[in-house]
């Protein structure tokens, strides 16, 4: 068992919280217990995530997607905001919430983890959101085709992606993006790489890759950001002696 506080303090250090500009508070977001034993992570903390934490009795629940972003219409407690909410607040659940920290952090981040998967054998930060690197330029020890490339990747996310088959026909460099960052495969052909992954398409970026010689590969949202929570949670989980549950709530996108 852990304070809340010791949790958070912990994790605001760990991963950097202030080193990067946000789209939404990252730590708490919604207060509940002051002691955490039962820890459930998720990527999205939508309501049937919500409804399964509780329903686990969990203390704390863990997401790379919180309930709470920046909007210049202000913040507004209705519809499914408000279930979400009365669910967390109903059934004292601390929500933590951790976006582009948990993107980018070098061992438990999604793009870490995820390059790890790939068998990526040197990695270096790049793909900036400000100043601040959030993605991975990644490589691998030899050339492997193509296709099965593609394969590996379908592998280590669950999912038949989305490829744009525009590059060369063994692939060796890749830069990775998680979540929705389509707009960087143009600086991934500048860099001169052989594939961008992330997880969503743009249709701009179809006609960019198949022009510029590049791989584009569209892997999931949800499917390349499951593995930060996991991986945070497991160190947390080791660290503090909390008990842990993944929670997994698919998305199709």
């Amino acid at each position: 068992m852990v304070g809340r506080a010791e949790l958070l303090e912990f994790l605001e250090v760990y991963l950097e919280v202030d080193e990067v500009r946000d789209y939404c508070p990252n730590g708490l977001q919604v207060e509940g217990r002051e002691s955490v034993q039962r820890l459930a992570v998720g990527v999205t903390a939508c309501q049937a995530l919500i409804e399964a934490a509780a329903a686990w009795q969990a203390d704390a629940l863990l997401v790379h997607h919180g309930i709470f972003w920046n909007s210049s219409r202000g913040v507004r407690i209705e519809r499914s905001l408000r279930r979400r909410l009365s669910g967390l607040l109903g059934a004292e659940i601390n929500l933590l919430a951790y976006h582009l920290p948990l993107d980018r952090h070098p061992e438990v981040g999604n793009n870490a983890v995820l390059a790890r998967r790939l068998g990526a054998t040197s990695v270096e930060p790049a793909f900036p959101v400000g100043r601040v690197p959030i993605g991975l330029v990644c490589r691998l020890a030899e050339e492997v085709p193509a296709a099965d490339f593609f394969g590996r990747i379908a592998r280590a996310t669950g999912r038949d992606p989305l490829v744009v088959d525009g590059g060369p026909a063994r692939v060796r460099s890749f830069g990775v993006v998680t979540g929705a960052d389509p707009r960087s495969a143009e600086l991934a052909a500048r860099m001169g790489l052989d594939l961008f992954l992330t997880g969503e398409a743009s249709e701009a970026m179809v006609h960019l890759a198949r022009e510029e010689g590049l791989h584009f590969v569209a892997a999931g949202h949800h499917a390349t950001e499951r593995f930060g929570v996991q991986a945070l949670g497991e160190l947390l989980a080791e660290r503090f002696g909390l008990t842990l549950r993944s929670i997994e709530i698919g998305s199709p996108v």
